[in-house]
């Protein structure tokens, strides 16, 4: 065996890394199987809010430093900052509407901001001081916008329902619920877009609710996890959530009656989100708090809001 110096052996590593770290998410086979796609750090601790573009682009806040949005480019290994909020604004949550235009949650200064695609300057499209802090957003079908609301000093929260009026303007309420609910946090809906799911971390509960109008209704209990231990959440186009097991360092992924399927492991080990991206939209992105940077693994469906933005679903 040829015996090679320590200088060349780094290199010989450093190489092999770069090739692996490089290597597009789409080569990936296997089902369920995580790998880390960004190197760790990039992200902040509040790394969060990921999402994917019509064109493969991911894009997840706190890019090197709070109040950033940063973007990894389709087959890429490492993001680079893609726009930053005005000042005192911090995104939490990022979702596109069918148009392709990024909608983004500011806990900070209680706004949700908008920006066209092709563009990247963050316009105020909504915003309330009667906010706690707007947490996770996600958006049906005919553009209105669902957010969390959680207190959690008071480990309570609400949902928003923020949609255009018939005049043009934007309007948002706290929509009626049939319980007072814990911290609202991971929000997503189902394919048909007519059951909301919410789950409240302090809680551990996953809970679903029937959408009429501005009131949610037959509430639901689907699922109670360990309190504090959950955070956010997905559906795929069969109608499964995906939710990440922060502390717990796993994707849960059950069906719509709270059965458990699967429990992913993870590289990291506290998932604050996910979000469905690639050609096909079966490859889940999931963001680490611990390390700040992106893992991602190969599912067998398309994520549900993947599927909406290509106007199939």
């Amino acid at each position: 065996m040829a015996i090679t110096s320590g200088r060349n052996f780094w290199c010989l590593c450093s190489s092999i890394f770069l090739v692996i770290a490089t290597t597009p998410v789409s080569a990936q086979t296997k089902l369920f199987e995580s790998v880390q796609v960004t190197p760790g750090g990039e992200y902040t601790f509040g790394i969060e809010g990921p999402a994917a573009d019509l064109d493969g682009n991911l894009f997840v806040v706190n890019f090197n430093k709070p109040g950033t949005i940063g973007r990894l480019p389709a087959g890429d290994a490492a993001s680079e900052q893609f726009t930053a909020l005005p000042e005192g604004s911090v995104g939490n949550a990022i979702r596109f509407d069918r148009n392709g235009t990024m909608f983004i949650a500011d806990y900070k200064k209680h706004n949700i901001f908008a920006i066209a695609r092709g563009r990247s300057e963050p316009i105020v499209w909504f915003h309330s001081d009667e906010m706690s802090q707007p947490n996770d957003i996600t958006i049906a079908r005919d553009g209105t916008v669902y957010a969390s609301d959680p207190n959690w000093k008071g480990r309570e929260g609400h949902i928003w329902r923020i949609a255009k009026g018939a005049d043009g303007s934007v309007q948002g309420q706290i929509m009626a619920a049939p319980r007072a609910m814990g911290t609202t946090n991971g929000i997503d809906l189902s394919p048909d877009g007519k059951t909301l799911y919410v789950g409240e971390s302090s809680s551990g509960q996953v809970w679903s609710y029937t959408i009429r109008g501005s009131e949610l209704t037959d509430a639901k209990l689907v699922k109670a996890f360990q309190p504090d231990t959950i955070d956010g959440l997905r559906t795929d186009v069969a109608g499964r959530l995906y939710v990440a097991r922060i502390l717990k360092g796993t994707i849960a992924l059950m069906k719509p009656n709270g059965a458990v399927e699967r429990e992913i492991v993870l590289k990291g080990k506290e998932p604050t989100n996910l979000a469905f991206g690639g050609i096909d939209g079966k490859t889940v992105f999931v963001t680490q708090r611990q390390g700040g940077f992106i893992e991602s693994f190969r599912t067998d469906q398309q994520g549900r809001e993947h599927c909406l933005q290509r106007g199939r679903c």
